[in-house]
């Protein structure tokens, strides 16, 4: 199965996110914000199969995230999560570099399908430097 970071700044939504995905068997780790995960990020160099985040955090958001992470791990793949209609807009320019954008509130079953069509589609091309599929929702 997969390594994950999620970085998401709710206790109660990184809990259930995480126990969700670890349940499918992936191995999960967890970053309170996007500065928490992006030393993460520094400290493994990487080593991550795929990010889940939330857009709108404190210290660095979701968004400022999946650009540091093109720059230093272009290989990567960043899905990201957002109840905030602005911040739709906002990640949908961001096509180039994340693979697509969760909307809050979804179910679980929702999430562990688009986690495992990314997962799929990257085990498929493996060698694909950035990804450039349309922002897809989920909800």
């Amino acid at each position: 199965m997969a390594r994950i970071l999620i970085a998401e700044d709710d206790a109660g939504v990184r809990l259930l996110v995480s126990r969700a995905l670890g349940l499918e068997g992936h191995e999960v780790t967890v970053a309170e914000d996007g500065e928490m995960a992006l030393d993460v990020l520094v400290e493994r160099d990487g080593a991550f199969d795929f990010v889940l985040s939330d857009i709108r955090m404190p210290a660095l958001t979701g968004i400022e995230l999946a650009h540091e992470i093109a720059a230093s791990w272009p290989h990567l793949p960043v899905l990201l999560m957002t109840g905030y209609a602005e911040q739709m807009e906002a990640a949908e320019d961001l096509t180039a570099i994340i693979e697509g954008v969760v909307e809050k509130p979804f179910s679980i079953a929702e999430l562990r399908r688009e986690v495992a069509r990314i997962l799929a589609e990257r085990r498929q091309n493996p060698a694909e430097a950035v990804p450039t599929p349309p922002v897809r929702r989920c909800a």
